[in-house]
């Protein structure tokens, strides 16, 4: 077994591999940024060492230091996590060449399967069906307009070096062909270094599958039965789930074993996912599931996998790394049982998932589940990376058991000032077509404002907040003596219970509350801020505090200043001083937690002032750009 291993990751997968690592004796080294100096995987650790600046091209991806660090250090191996370098494959190279084990496949087999052109082609030779589509070499603007012309629309374009939602657009037009095309080959240039993409055939009515696999040195394949990951926005995957619902035994059977022939097919050692795309408008069925990629590394949502089968897919890859074969055979491994999982992520739906930075003041997580998370109260949460705060996996003996404890679970969760999605989560898990399992790829895209509608909050909570709000609160008269105001006789009626009529703010806008004494309410989901207290239901955080009558609101579209909602890096400008713009016209594109963000014109006039250049980085609340109305006469 190895005795020592350094993760070249960061967040909640750096803390998963720690966990399982000392679970088996094995020392740990943790590699961190500048922004990660203070982070929970670093703490854990029992060595850590300093990789370089907060931006990830100058720290987690430079291959070289992770080596010198893991040659510092003494470690027998390098375990890559996901993201960064995981499927790199001339860093996997690089790793074995200095005579350290690589925790994850061949060199060889991150390249046959890190191309999705030549990985479909791979494919088609091994007998796995792949979707239609254009996998040519012309990666010209009119080449590819003219093939997905011909595929037909809607079509799918995806970076060739892509994964993780990055570089991937769906185009529903011809019109919008070129447009599309060009954001997303940005954005594969940026996340991947390479701008090439292929084409898809979109399927209308897509559920997504993957199956985990997992191969060793001595020449055995299994899989570790598949995952429903449909859920996704921007494709991402938001909840994932296993097994997949609707699965017969039969579908079941060809699928996965599918996956083993891909695996086969490329020599594959280690933990992989191979990815498909269904169509969903019927029963899941072997002959409407196409091959679509394979990540030949450990996934995000990998502990579902783990609840259903009892095997902990980390210690698999360590074994398997040093030369152990598999632990069990394919007709060893069972499914038991249902597993959920949700992505909490720092980012408000109330905006359009903007990234949510700064200081997790308050951090609170249910402990009835199992959390994955790579933060702690007081964390940083940092532009720099993905804003991942913590995955929730909820296990039941039924998927509605389980569904529900999730949902419980997203319903419980405090984050603050820190924003989080759980509201989102929560209403999402309770949707009767998510729980009789009639979703598509589409579904969130399609409800989105339904499903980001926060609800306004309980009379019964608000009427607590203002209990403990109230209770806190002392006049003093002119005589020096200290009153409490709401111990007077305000509101006193005989042989009744006392009601008050009092003024607060929740989440900045006031209202009249008229409060009960005898109310009964819940109040564990009750948190106290500096400036009042922070009320959660169902997720959806409400902030109360004393209102301020007098405050001035920050500028905004109102008024034709164009504000930075996040940190980010201007990587479009495409306006200038007086110039004409209409409503909705994009005027800056940011970058922010390696995602773009498109900001418009909040209506027709004349671009005032433009305060940032190209490439500048910029702070929440920045001004970019006024706007001025067009008068009459211009």
């Amino acid at each position: 077994m190895i005795s020592s291993i350094l993760i070249a990751n960061r967040g909640e997968i750096a803390c998963r591999v720690i966990r399982t690592a000392r679970e088996l004796g094995i020392r740990t080294i943790a590699v961190f940024s500048d922004a990660d100096a203070n982070a929970l995987h670093v703490l854990e650790a029992d060595e850590a060492v300093h990789i370089g600046p907060a931006p990830a091209s100058e720290s987690y991806l430079v291959g070289s230091k992770i080596i010198e660090a893991a040659k510092q250090t003494g470690a027998d191996a390098i375990h890559p996590g996901y993201g960064f370098l995981s499927e790199n494959a001339a860093f996997a190279q690089s790793v074995i060449d200095a005579g350290i084990i690589l925790v994850g496949p061949k060199p060889d087999s991150i390249n046959a399967m890190g191309l999705k052109d030549a990985a479909k082609k791979l494919m088609q030779d091994a007998g796995v069906p792949t979707t239609p589509g254009y996998l040519g070499e012309d990666q010209s603007s009119d080449a590819l307009k003219s093939e997905a012309d011909k595929i037909g629309y809607p079509v799918l374009i995806k970076a060739v070096a892509g994964g993780g939602g990055k570089g991937m657009r769906k185009v529903e037009s011809s019109e919008d062909f070129l447009e599309a095309l060009g954001s997303c080959q940005r954005e594969a240039k940026s996340s991947f270094g390479d701008d090439r993409v292929l084409l898809e055939k979109f399927i209308t009515n897509p559920r997504h599958i993957e199956v985990q696999v997992f191969g060793d040195s001595h020449g055995n394949v299994v899989h570790l039965f598949e995952r429903d990951c449909t859920l996704q926005r921007r494709h991402q995957k938001v909840i994932e789930e296993a097994p997949a619902p609707g699965m017969s035994h039969e579908a079941r059977e060809a699928i996965c074993a599918a996956a083993v022939r891909a695996a086969q097919a490329v020599n594959y050692v280690g933990a992989g996912t191979v990815e498909f795309i269904a169509d969903g408008s019927g029963p899941l069925a072997a002959d409407q599931t196409w091959f679509m990629e394979m990540n030949t590394r450990l996934q995000v949502e990998h502990p579902v996998t783990e609840e259903i089968t009892g095997v902990d897919l980390v210690e698999w890859q360590l074994r398997v790394a040093a030369g152990e074969a598999l632990p069990l055979k394919q007709d060893e491994i069972e499914i038991n049982g249902w597993a959920m999982e949700a992505r909490l992520y720092a980012e408000n739906p109330e905006t359009g998932f903007l990234p949510s930075t700064g200081k997790l003041e308050i951090l609170d997580l249910p402990s009835f589940v199992r959390v994955d998370t790579g933060v702690y109260q007081g964390s940083e949460v940092s532009p720099f990376y993905d804003p991942m705060i913590a995955k929730l996996i909820a296990y039941g003996e039924t998927r509605d058991d389980a569904r529900e404890a999730l949902a419980s679970a997203c319903g419980a969760v405090a984050t603050w000032p820190v924003r989080n999605n759980a509201g989102f989560l929560t209403t999402l898990l309770r949707e009767p077509a998510f729980a009789e399992a009639e979703v598509t790829t589409g579904f969130i895209e399609a409800e989105g404002a339904r499903l980001t509608d926060k609800p306004t909050p309980s009379p019964e909570g608000i009427s607590v907040v203002a209990l403990h709000l109230e209770q806190e609160i002392t006049l003093v008269s002119f005589s020096g003596t200290t009153l409490n105001p709401w111990g007077q006789l305000e509101g006193f009626r005989l042989n009744a219970d006392q009601d008050v009529e009092s003024w607060f703010s929740v989440d900045g806008e006031i209202v009249s509350v008229i409060r009960s004494e005898d109310e009964d309410y819940f109040e564990d989901n009750l948190l106290g801020t500096p400036e009042g207290y922070l009320l959660i239901e169902n997720g959806w955080p409400y902030h109360v505090t004393w209102p301020q009558f007098d405050a001035q609101g920050a500028a905004g579209a109102s008024d034709g200043a164009i504000i930075s909602p996040m940190p980010g890096k201007v990587i479009g400008l495409f306006v200038s001083e007086g110039q004409s713009v209409t409503s909705g016209e994009k005027l800056v594109t940011l970058e922010a937690m390696k995602m773009e963000h498109n900001l418009t014109a909040p209506y027709d006039g004349i671009v005032a002032t433009v305060s940032v250049a190209q490439n500048d980085q910029v702070e929440e609340g920045a001004a970019l750009i006024t706007i001025e109305p067009k008068t009459d006469e211009a």
